[in-house]
């Protein structure tokens, strides 16, 4: 929404009013429809070059970090990627003076709430490291990258509940224990996919069987969706907030 007027000639500054719920949407819509879109050029255009492994036996599915490294897949994935960045970190300042709030007088909660913000932006540095180091570029900095992210979520995942079980105890919104509730279900199937794409990892290297690797890779995939899954709670957290954006008029004396 936009609001803005011209009163006795002097100007108001303009607003702009976002719906927070709506904000988050986006946020997590640009990596999900970046990954669809790398994913299916990938195996549309360039199935060989993403599905090949030193065990040279036959893969059906691109992992994640094949399909990001080829071009133009690349570029798609880092300008998603970049650009859900910065609302991503405004929703973790959020949710950080939302605990500081609910949390006022509770020294352990309020240490969660500082490790809850640190995890949170050691994530979103770890997807821009693996985004925007190939491993086809530099391997061990884009694995690197990844394990950043995946532990950083993990404990990030970790703590979000633990900090909403608390809020939910105190709390008579429905909604509030909705969100607890589906956010402790999506940490157990993120766990769970963390867990078979490891072991199929972990079998396709030591063993070369044919189709582990594209076992490998749909896990991989589940991985990522639970997690944003995780985060699109969200918009239940803050259904009613709102972002602003007031421009500053530039006020003149004659």
């Amino acid at each position: 929404m936009l609001q803005g007027s011209n009163i006795l000639g002097h100007e108001r500054p303009m607003v702009i009013r976002l719906s927070f719920s709506t904000c988050v949407l986006a946020t997590v819509c640009l990596p999900l429809l970046g990954l669809i879109t790398c994913v299916f050029i990938s195996s549309v255009f360039h199935f060989e070059d993403s599905t090949g492994t030193h065990c040279q036996v036959p893969n059906y599915l691109p992992s994640i970090s094949a399909s990001i490294s080829l071009s133009p897949e690349c570029h798609i994935w880092r300008f998603c990627i970049g650009l859900h960045s910065a609302p991503r970190l405004l929703v973790a300042f959020t949710y950080f003076r939302l605990y500081k709030t609910r949390f006022a007088s509770k020294v352990a909660e309020t240490t969660l709430s500082c490790l809850s913000l640190v995890f949170s932006l050691s994530e979103n540095l770890g997807l821009l490291l693996l985004t925007y180091v190939s491993s086809s570029e530099t391997y061990f900095v884009h694995k690197e990258g990844f394990v950043l992210f995946i532990i950083s979520s993990l404990i990030y995942m970790l703590i979000t509940c633990h900090l909403w079980k608390s809020i939910k105890k105190y709390s008579f919104s429905p909604e509030d224990a909705k969100s607890h509730h589906w956010k402790v279900r999506f940490l157990v199937l993120n766990v769970s996919f963390c867990v078979f794409a490891g072991f199929f990892y972990w079998k396709h290297n030591m063993y070369c069987e044919s189709g582990s690797y594209t076992f490998f890779a749909l896990f991989e995939y589940l991985v990522v969706f639970s997690n944003m899954s995780f985060h699109l709670t969200a918009v239940w957290d803050f259904k009613s907030r709102e972002v602003m954006v007031i421009s500053a008029s530039e006020h003149k004396d004659f």
